[in-house]
């Protein structure tokens, strides 16, 4: 049979990360001595205490649907945070609880984008903005970035990719691939432009609790009433928490697009699982101890990491000030960025995510959430394959 397949699906390109992980993890069960530094997951395992409230959950049969939008206790429990975290008042109408901070960006771009609008997007940025805003039948507007900028999109680039048809515009501070983190009046600016041209911010702050050396995260929503009006903030649980399987992301928004997310969101996936909900309410709720020992482990491996980077021939390396992501530069070493991943995957058994995934080829994603003695082995064997290569 001829089966047909939608232009919009047709037109989609898959999840590198998701398929180096994979193979990397069959290799691994093959037996090969592979080190992993593609996925974006954290290695520590969800906080105990987090973990017994889902157990307590499910012992007590807490297994039936809930509200699509998620239980009352954990939009209350998110409302609470954004109002002691980042100083921002949401009712729990405006709160909506989704499968993933994925399924929340998702959400966000489907029910704000229609045909013939334009979302302007950042690169290097998160590879499934762009395939999500061809879902909604929009167009991704890509804005280059480099090293030279610590890939930060500059006011003056911003207002030159608003056009009339300029529907959003996607901020991921700190930000995946690249950890790089927007200061206060960084953030303030491009969030003047959006307001001062009717432009929607999706504001994706999922690394928001992974920062370094004294940084500062702010949410562009908490500038003025009019930043709050424009903005919608995604979020989640995976990364702070440990909880990439979990599947549980949120987001806040003015009540109308909340309303009708609200909408989509039961026309499709229903509720987030009912009771890994509980186990959130504990993890926003409950004692947040296990960051601080996080932390301190991610920002040695940060910094041990860049500085073997940069002492690398060929290879330089901005650090990252959030998220648990090195952006090395790769260009002088004579491969692109898929030649590069795939020969050091196959010469190495080092797993790493070529740039072009994020849209740019110079580079390539280096995750440090993974222990000091697999980045140790991980980027001497990087050491020793970029010897090889034609400077």
């Amino acid at each position: 049979m001829n089966y047909k397949i939608s232009h919009r699906a047709a037109s989609l390109s898959s999840s590198l990360t998701l398929a180096i992980d994979s193979k990397a993890k069959q290799m691994k069960a093959d037996g090969l001595d592979v080190v992993g530094f593609g996925v974006g997951e954290p290695d520590f395992d969800t906080p105990r205490h987090i973990k017994d409230a889902a157990i307590k959950a499910l012992n007590e049969g807490f297994t039936k649907y809930t509200a699509a939008s998620g239980i009352p206790e954990l939009r209350q429990a998110i409302a609470d945070k954004f109002k002691r975290d980042n100083g921002l008042t949401y009712k729990p109408s405006q709160i909506i609880v989704s499968c993933g901070g994925k399924h929340s960006c998702y959400n966000v771009i489907i029910a704000t984008c229609e045909e013939g609008d334009e979302v302007v997007i950042p690169a290097p940025y998160w590879l499934s903005y762009p395939e999500m805003v061809k879902l909604a039948g929009a167009k991704p507007v890509i804005v280059q970035t480099s090293d030279k900028t610590e890939f930060k999109v500059t006011p003056e680039q911003l207002r030159a990719a608003i056009t009339p048809r300029t529907r959003l515009f996607i901020l991921n501070s700190p930000s995946n691939p690249t950890g790089s983190l927007y200061s206060r009046d960084e953030i303030k600016a491009l969030g003047d432009i959006c307001v001062e041209k009717g432009v929607l911010i999706m504001s994706d702050e999922i690394y928001e609790k992974l920062v370094y050396d004294g940084a500062e995260h702010v949410s562009v929503a908490s500038f003025s009433k009019a930043h709050y009006d424009h903005t919608i903030v995604v979020h989640g649980f995976a990364k702070a928490y440990s909880m990439t399987g979990w599947r549980l992301g949120y987001l806040a928004a003015p009540e109308p697009i909340a309303k009708a997310i609200d909408a989509i969101q039961s026309h499709s996936t229903s509720n987030p699982t009912s009771f890994a909900q509980k186990g959130a309410v504990e993890a926003l709720n409950g004692p947040q101890d296990h960051l601080k020992t996080w932390l301190e482990e991610y920002a040695k491996r940060r910094m041990f990491a860049y500085q073997k980077l940069n002492s690398i021939p060929g290879i330089s390396c901005v650090n990252a000030k959030g998220a648990f992501y090195l952006f090395p530069n790769i260009s002088k070493l004579g491969l692109n960025s898929t030649d590069f991943c795939a020969k050091l995957l196959e010469q190495e058994k080092v797993a790493a995510v070529p740039g072009i995934a994020f849209g740019t080829d110079e580079y390539i994603r280096i995750s440090y959430a993974t222990s000091m003695a697999n980045l140790e082995k991980g980027l001497e064997r990087i050491e020793r394959f970029a010897k090889t290569l034609k400077k």
